[in-house]
């Protein structure tokens, strides 16, 4: 994909399930000039940084997932991966303030195309990385959506490897996501990442 100029921004979401090789490739994409944006690296940030959210999530979850700035993944993953409904609740407080970061970055990037005609579609394009992106709505901001999928045996090991975890604590994260089926299903292009 080569960047090219226009003059309107252009969001394409990147989803896919756990394993499945989402951030290799928003890597190639960022490479390229895209302006990717994380959900899962911006979420942790707003978990911290966020007063309001970090309020919120204590409230939920109890003053433990916190130590100091480091906020517990071991801890909350214990927690929600076992309990669908906290689960739900986590969500329910970390997808808006992701939303509104991502809004917030959209309209900054339209007022500054608004300032400099010339800009390349680097500046303008917006890449949403989201293994959540139709469960969170994040989808509705999109102009197409790009499904990356893998085997299940591929993620699984992927994601062992990556984590340190066990094939249970990777299959439980799995339960806990949209159906490979319906995610597919839902996309505009399907990339198949098993290699």
């Amino acid at each position: 994909m080569n960047p090219t100029t226009t003059n309107k921004m252009e969001i394409i979401g990147i989803t896919g399930g756990i394993g499945s090789g989402k951030s290799y490739i928003t890597t190639q994409m960022a490479a390229a000039g895209y302006c990717v944006y994380d959900t899962d690296k911006e979420a942790k940030r707003l978990i911290v940084e966020d007063p309001e959210l970090r309020a919120s999530i204590v409230a939920l979850l109890g003053a433990d997932v916190y130590e100091g700035d480091v906020y517990r993944t071991d801890i909350v993953a214990s927690r929600v991966f076992a309990n669908p409904e906290l689960l739900h609740q986590l969500n329910a407080l970390v997808h808006p303030a992701v939303r509104r970061d991502i809004e917030t970055l959209i309209n900054s990037k339209l007022s500054n195309e608004t300032a400099t005609l010339n800009s390349k579609l680097s500046t303008l394009n917006l890449i949403i990385e989201s293994a959540l992106l139709f469960e969170s709505g994040l989808d509705k901001l999109c102009d197409r959506v790009i499904a990356v999928t893998a085997s299940e045996q591929v993620r699984i090991e992927r994601t062992m490897a990556r984590d340190l975890c066990t094939e249970k604590q990777v299959r439980d994260r799995m339960a806990a996501q949209m159906s490979e089926k319906e995610r597919l299903s839902r996309a505009d292009f399907v990339i198949n990442n098993n290699n």
